[in-house]
């Protein structure tokens, strides 16, 4: 048998397990999942000869150490920021590694001593990062096979609520971490390329610069810029591109909304609100508003938002319970964006029945033979239900058919590497094709850079 260890059994793993299970008797594989908390670790593996779940702390060493030494290869679902020392773990004992994080500096020193042994340290192979840089390699590499020289890359995704599923005003339920969510856009202004000139966004301006798209079937979409596409010029060989733009997606009309946490101070994670534990959601929302003896909660809000109690924004608040005295915070020193995930998560956590889906959407820009040529590709994906959701067969898939053919030999490659060469993407992208991942491409006019799509 050949020992594969999955460490980490959250959500995003379920269908990568069930695929791994599923190809176990087949493929001669035993499954080991480690987690810190072993229920979580057994639920899928219950019953099933090729499969155990096992209690694993990745912080005691000697645990850690004696599941990786006793696998063949190791799969790594834990938060990106734990998985060096696994990593480390697999160097010294010479196994395959698999995750679905950014490379970090520090998995990236790992490089030469993972080439030395001839190990494959495949990293970014779930949905973005992955699917978005195979889905685009693919296509970057035909346009250049022929002669095309790339002039423009944009390249959206989003995870949503499904439209069945989508029943409140934002339009909007979380599908992945939440904290993630609140965050997004913080820590350095959006960099990327329009038409040969570097742009930047700051992060109090993130919400307002957006970009419309449509998708046919499921409508409008707008897109913000996510926080660094410049680093892509190198990774898919794109030094020459006129535009480079990575986004995030979602419906119309939620960053308007989202910009107002934003303005008044809620998505802040640098300090912590003292007695926070006891504050009211309608104390939460007072503290970042003047003092006045004499207006209410309410019009202060109205007022410093600028809105009137008939405007959509407003009742985008309303819907949120969000100056409801009753119910509190209940989180010992949490930072503002910490409450503001709480009161959130009351609203926007997926109902039991409740389906989510991934859109993704690639616009390729080239020159060919004298003549500009555009191609635009698509891909929408839906969950089967809260167990094996969209998000989780868009994360999951990839990185169990990497891992598979990593073991089988089909992927050689040693080393610290992102899933950009085709002896990757190639075989993985037409096997997601049998699970209902698949690209949509179409030939349209050339637009290159249209500023009448931008709001701000």
């Amino acid at each position: 048998m050949r020992n594969i260890l999955i460490i980490g059994a959250g959500r995003s793993a379920t269908s990568l397990i069930k695929y791994l299970l599923d190809k176990s008797e087949k493929e001669d594989l035993f499954l080991t999942i480690g987690d810190l908390n072993i229920q979580n670790a057994q639920k899928f593996t219950s019953g099933h000869p090729n499969g155990r779940g096992i209690l694993l702390d990745v912080f005691n060493e000697s645990q850690r150490k004696e599941a990786v030494e006793n696998s063949d290869l190791v799969i790594s679902m834990l938060p990106a920021r734990f998985h060096i020392e696994v990593a480390k773990d697999c160097i010294e004992f010479g196994k395959h590694l698999v995750t679905a994080s950014y490379v970090s500096n520090e998995m990236q020193l790992l490089d030469t001593r993972a080439k030395a042994k001839g190990l494959v340290f495949m990293n970014e192979i779930g949905l973005d990062p992955g699917i978005d840089h195979m889905s685009a390699m693919s296509v970057i590499d035909g346009i250049k096979a022929k002669g095309g020289k790339m002039l423009l890359f944009e390249s959206f995704t989003g995870g949503l609520v499904a439209p069945e599923s989508d029943n409140n005003l934002w339009n909007y339920k979380f599908t992945w971490n939440p904290r993630n969510v609140v965050l997004a856009g913080q820590g350095g202004a959006a960099e990327f390329i329009q038409e040969g000139k570097y742009k930047y966004i700051p992060y109090n301006r993130l919400f307002r610069r957006t970009e419309f798209i449509e998708v046919e079937g499921y409508g409008k979409f707008e897109v913000y810029a996510n926080r660094n596409s410049l680093k892509y010029q190198s990774i898919y060989g794109l030094e020459d591109v006129l535009t480079l733009y990575r986004g995030t997606i979602r419906r119309v009309g939620f960053s308007k909304a989202w910009n107002m946490f934003v303005q008044l101070g809620m998505t802040d994670d640098s300090y912590y609100l003292p007695d926070s534990e006891n504050l009211s959601y309608r104390e939460f929302v007072n503290s970042f508003l003047p003092y006045s003896p004499t207006d209410s909660v309410e019009l202060k809000l109205r007022h410093n938002l600028k809105i009137d109690q008939d405007d959509l924004m407003w009742e985008k608040l309303v819907d949120l319970d969000i100056l409801n005295n009753e119910k509190v915070i209940g989180i010992k020193d949490a930072t503002p964006a910490q409450c503001l995930q709480k009161i959130l998560e009351d609203s926007w956590t997926l109902d039991p029945e409740d389906k989510d889906m991934i859109v993704m959407y690639h616009k390729f820009g080239y020159e060919l033979n004298g003549k500009k040529h555009q191609i635009d590709s698509k891909m929408v994906a839906k969950g089967d239900d809260q167990t094996y959701t969209a998000m989780a067969k868009t994360v999951g898939l990839p990185v169990a058919m990497a891992s598979l053919k990593i073991l089988n030999g089909e992927i050689t490659t040693p080393g610290v590497q992102v899933p950009i060469k085709e002896e990757v993407y190639a075989p993985i992208l037409k096997e997601l094709e049998s699970y209902g991942i698949n690209f949509t491409e179409t030939e349209v006019p050339y637009l290159g850079y249209n500023p009448s799509t931008v709001v701000g």
